[in-house]
C-alpha cells in the first residue's frame, strides 16, 4: 500500500514538473499509467537491487562474524596457552618450594650433625686427657715412690741411673 501511494505521489510531481515546463501538452490517463508503470519497473528493479546489497551485506557480516569467530576461538587457544604456562609456573615454583626444604633440611641435619660431632669429640678428648694427666700424675707418684725406694736401695738406684730415670 505504501508503495502504491509513494509511486502515485512521485508520478504526480514529475507530472507536476513537466506540466509546468509544457503548457500545451495534454496529459492523458494513459500517459500517467505509464509513468506509473515505469516508476514500478524503477521501483522494482531498486527493491531487487536493494534486496541483493542486502544479502550481500548480510553474508559480508556473516563473513564478518565468521571472522570474529575465528579470532575469539584464536584468543581462547592464546588463553589455553596462558593456563598452560601459568599451571607449569606454579609446578614450577612448588617444585622450587620442594628443592628449598630439602635444601633447608639438608642444611639444619649437617649443621647439627658437625655441632654433636664436635660435642662428642671435645668430650672424648676432654675424657682421654684427664686419663693422660691421671696416669701421668700415677707416673709421676710411681716417679717419686721409685725415688724415695732407690735412697734405700742402691741395686735400685742403680738401674734407675741406667736408664736415665735418676
Amino acid at each position: 500500500m505504501k508503495k502504491i501511494l509513494f509511486s502515485l505521489f512521485l508520478a504526480l510531481s514529475i507530472l507536476g514538473f513537466s506540466h509546468a515546463e509544457d503548457k500545451n501538452v495534454r496529459i492523458t490517463n494513459e500517459m500517467i499509467y505509464q509513468k506509473l508503470i515505469d516508476i514500478d519497473k524503477r521501483l522494482t528493479i531498486l527493491e531487487t537491487q536493494f534486496r541483493d546489497f542486502k544479502e550481500e551485506t548480510n553474508k559480508r557480516f556473516e563473513q564478518i562474524d565468521k571472522r570474529f569467530e575465528d579470532i575469539n576461538k584464536r584468543f581462547e587457544d592464546i588463553n589455553r596457552r596462558f593456563e598452560n604456562i601459568n599451571k607449569r609456573f606454579d609446578h614450577f615454583i612448588q617444585f622450587l618450594w620442594i628443592i628449598t626444604g630439602i635444601f633447608t633440611t639438608l642444611t639444619v641435619f649437617v649443621i647439627g650433625f658437625a655441632y654433636w660431632d664436635r660435642r662428642t669429640i671435645i668430650k672424648r678428648a676432654k675424657d682421654e686427657t684427664l686419663e693422660e694427666l691421671q696416669k701421668e700424675e700415677k707416673l709421676r707418684e710411681l716417679y717419686q715412690a721409685l725415688k724415695q725406694l732407690a735412697k734405700k736401695d742402691p741395686e735400685l738406684a742403680k738401674i734407675l741411673k741406667q736408664f736415665n730415670i735418676l
